[in-house]
């Protein structure tokens, strides 16, 4: 057995533990609280044992989500990664800190649709360092400038989108929307992190991923008989972040496929 290999994997577990427990969190009130169960009847706070060792709700018996496991999984596969093989730039350390705030954003984007303000300050920190880490200031700022200019225009399409759809609908504001203002900061904080001309790559990747999925979602509808809507609306976020990830830390897996990027 390689013996260094437990610290990494005693890192993934952390990050595993800190994700789950602030997404769980999180999204209620912005205070680091104790978890709650997540049965709607019940909501009991839980003991921190019984949350940490994913016992069951003592009150109700509900067990934990799956999504714990996939989260702990992936984050100690992920920290394994990146400990044998660091982003060229950002060395472990910077890359273990940006994986994990990009999981959190991503997860808690993926289950509530929304892009935690206070998560974003600490993104614009830590993505403006990382940047001005790794590429010149005049770079990263243009990024960041071309990730918020593309996406905020695509969010203005998207307002106008929704309200051609309810006046041919002949329907009142629903509160959906194509793209929100969230996706237009979190595109700016990527181009932080990317820098151009990455980002344009990075938003063109996410939207290509995007839909894939949702073309996926409708097909997996129509074959169970659940689609009843001519709008399926899903978290872009999360397909921004897969394909910063993949830009990331998996560079030869991209020049593989377009050589000049």
């Amino acid at each position: 057995m390689d013996f260094s290999l437990i610290f990494p994997v005693l890192l993934g577990l952390l990050a595993g533990y800190l994700i789950n427990y602030l997404a769980d969190v999180l999204p209620d009130d912005l205070k680091l609280t104790r978890p709650a169960c997540k049965n709607p009847a019940c909501q009991a706070n839980l003991h921190w044992k019984d949350y940490l060792l994913f016992r069951r709700c003592p009150q109700c018996q509900k067990a934990p989500s799956p999504r714990v496991y996939l989260v702990i999984l992936i984050c100690v596969a992920f920290t394994l990664y990146i400990w044998m093989s660091p982003p060229a730039g950002l060395g472990f350390w910077y890359g273990y800190v940006i994986f994990v705030y990009l999981f959190l954003v991503a997860l808690i984007d993926f289950e509530t649709r929304l892009v935690l303000r206070p998560l974003s300050l600490i993104g614009l920190v830590l993505f403006l360092l990382a940047g001005l880490h790794v590429r010149s200031w005049q770079e990263t700022l243009l990024g960041a400038a071309a990730g918020f200019g593309i996406m905020f225009f695509f969010y203005l399409v998207g307002i106008l989108f929704s309200r051609i759809r309810n006046k041919r609908l002949g329907s009142a504001q629903d509160g959906e929307e194509a793209l929100g203002s969230g996706d237009v900061t979190l595109a700016t904080l990527l181009g932080l992190l990317l820098g151009w001309p990455l980002i344009w790559f990075n938003l063109l990747m996410g939207i290509l991923l995007a839909g894939v999925f949702s073309l996926l979602l409708i097909l997996g509808l129509i074959i169970t008989r659940k689609y009843r809507s001519m709008m399926v609306f899903i978290a872009y976020g999360p397909f921004f972040i897969l394909s910063a990830l993949f830009l990331l830390y998996f560079p030869n897996w991209i020049s593989a496929i377009l050589p000049e990027v």
